[in-house]
């Protein structure tokens, strides 16, 4: 069990006005026990991927240290613990108003209420925001910055995790410029999409144009082809 220590009241009124439940449990658990085990998140709460319930605590502006302890079976694991808590701390990520929402009225004020992905405008309560390099890949950061997220809808931000989770680079390699240079990361500009060479465009028809789409999808019908290959080869045809 970790020593347990005395923290200053504002970071006490900080921890405790957090009520979603998977940073609170971490919370909790550090503040009556000192740290908590990636074991232990997996185990005794059920979070099968343990980076992202401590992740969740630092988008909130309460900052882990990750360090190595044994675990009951002799193996070296990961564990967290708060980090020295610092006035700075506080003035940096804006007390209990958290990180998440800071960084999201900076990235809709710089690029506009639309997902990063699929590039549709959505209400901002629609999108999250989400690393360009996920955390269990790049680790930790001295300094968050609002242009290390992107803004993603609920769609987009499920088919990145989906991609990410099955990739080499998260599963082993480990290495922050494979992200960088993934569609995930920068899908204006990217060489591979989870180190496959494959190159994609998200397409959306809005308004007026889905009279265009509805052409489009019954000529594809007609054609007795799905849509995508459908639009490709209209492409390949215009390319000659």
């Amino acid at each position: 069990m970790g020593k347990k220590q005395k923290y200053p009241k504002e970071f006490l009124e900080l921890c405790a006005s957090v009520t979603a439940k998977r940073p609170k449990t971490v919370i909790d658990h550090i503040l009556k026990h000192g740290h908590i085990t990636t074991e232990q998140l997996k185990t005794t709460y059920g979070y099968d991927h343990p980076p992202r319930a401590a992740r969740d605590v630092r988008e909130l502006g309460i900052q882990l240290e990750t360090f190595r302890v044994e675990s009951a079976g002799g193996r070296k694991i990961a564990a967290y613990r708060f980090a020295e808590q610092t006035k700075k701390q506080f003035r940096r990520f804006g007390g209990r108003t958290g990180l998440s929402k800071e960084i999201k009225e900076q990235l809709i004020e710089k690029y506009g209420c639309r997902c990063f992905i699929y590039l549709e405008t959505l209400p901002a309560n629609y999108l999250q925001i989400d690393h360009r390099v996920p955390y269990e890949v790049a680790g930790d950061s001295d300094e968050l910055k609002a242009e290390d997220f992107m803004l993603l809808c609920g769609s987009a931000n499920r088919a990145k995790s989906w991609s990410c989770e099955h990739c080499e680079n998260w599963k082993g390699v480990k290495d922050r410029n494979i992200c960088l240079s993934c569609y995930w990361a920068y899908p204006e500009k990217y060489s591979h999409v989870a180190m496959r060479q494959i190159r994609r465009i998200d397409l959306i028809w809005e308004g007026e144009e889905i009279i265009q789409y509805e052409k489009l999808r019954m000529d594809a019908v007609k054609a007795g082809l799905e849509m995508p290959q459908f639009v490709k080869n209209i492409l390949a045809k215009t390319l000659k």
